[in-house]
Order: structure tokens, then C-alpha cells, then sequence
């Protein structure tokens, strides 16, 4: 039981983030030019989208492997809950087409604001825990694991 229970705790962090690590993470890697292109809708200039896309793929790649290695994994999920915020107001403006009530490209794109709005939820799950007496855990020791693969006894 207790390796079934591992199993599952590991799957949850891996369903949550893979859609950074590995297909974004890949898509950047692999699209590098795409990806910058994409960043320069937001900030219009090379060199700063540029930076963007770098630090967004370390962001992926490294926030991710704390999630799934459970290393520091509640400053990491606190990290990619807000690049989840981030990335929903800078490239998922909804607001900006003026369609949204008419199904035009701001209804598509509001889908996508609200994925990343949830998927920041789950993260803050992982940073703050399921109940109101975790979240002081993690403003006493924000660099501290959750230790997300120990298997308790229980009587």
C-alpha cells in the first residue's frame, strides 16, 4: 500500500506540471524563435523577449523538478502559481479583442486565462496545503519540503 500511495502522490505533481515540463519546456527548446516571437507580443522589443523565454524555460524546468522531486517543492509550486498569473495577463488578455460576447478570439483566449488561473490553484495547493493549519508551514520555513513521498503509519 505504502507504494501505491507514493504512486499516486507522484502522479498528482506529474499531472500538474506537465504541461511545462517536458511539452512546454520542449516547445521552447525546440521553437526557440516561435517562442520569442510569441513574447514579443508582450514586450515588443528582442533582447527582453528573449530574456523572457529563458527565464520562463528555467522556470519550467527547475520549478517542475522541485514539484516532482518534493525539493523545496512549496517555493517552487509558489513560483509557478505566480508564472501562471504571470503568463495569464500578459498573453491570455481576453479582455483586449472586445468579443468575448460574440465567440470571437476573446472567448478562446478566456479558456485559457481561466487554465491558468486553475492550474495556479493546484500549485498553491502543493505551497500552502489543504487546510488552514498548513499555511502557516509555509511562512515559517518557505524553503522547506513537504516531504511529499513519506508514507505515515497510521494506528
Amino acid at each position: 500500500m505504502a507504494s501505491l500511495s507514493v504512486a499516486i502522490a507522484f502522479g498528482v505533481r506529474l499531472l500538474l506540471v506537465l504541461l511545462f515540463l517536458p511539452f512546454s519546456a520542449l516547445d521552447k527548446i525546440l521553437n526557440f524563435r516561435g517562442a520569442v516571437g510569441q513574447a514579443r507580443e508582450a514586450v515588443h522589443a528582442t533582447a527582453p523577449a528573449t530574456a523572457l523565454i529563458l527565464a520562463g524555460l528555467c522556470v519550467e524546468i527547475g520549478m517542475s523538478l522541485g514539484i516532482l522531486t518534493g525539493t523545496a517543492d512549496r517555493a517552487a509550486a509558489f513560483v509557478l502559481a505566480g508564472y501562471c498569473g504571470v503568463t495569464a495577463l500578459l498573453w491570455k488578455q481576453f479582455w483586449v479583442p472586445g468579443d468575448f460576447w460574440s465567440g470571437g478570439t476573446g472567448r478562446g483566449l478566456f479558456w485559457d486565462f481561466l487554465k491558468n488561473v486553475a492550474l495556479a490553484g493546484g500549485f498553491l495547493l502543493i505551497t500552502f496545503g489543504t487546510g488552514a493549519g498548513t499555511v502557516q508551514d509555509f511562512f515559517a520555513d518557505p524553503l522547506a519540503s513537504s516531504h511529499p513521498y513519506a508514507v505515515q503509519d497510521r494506528p
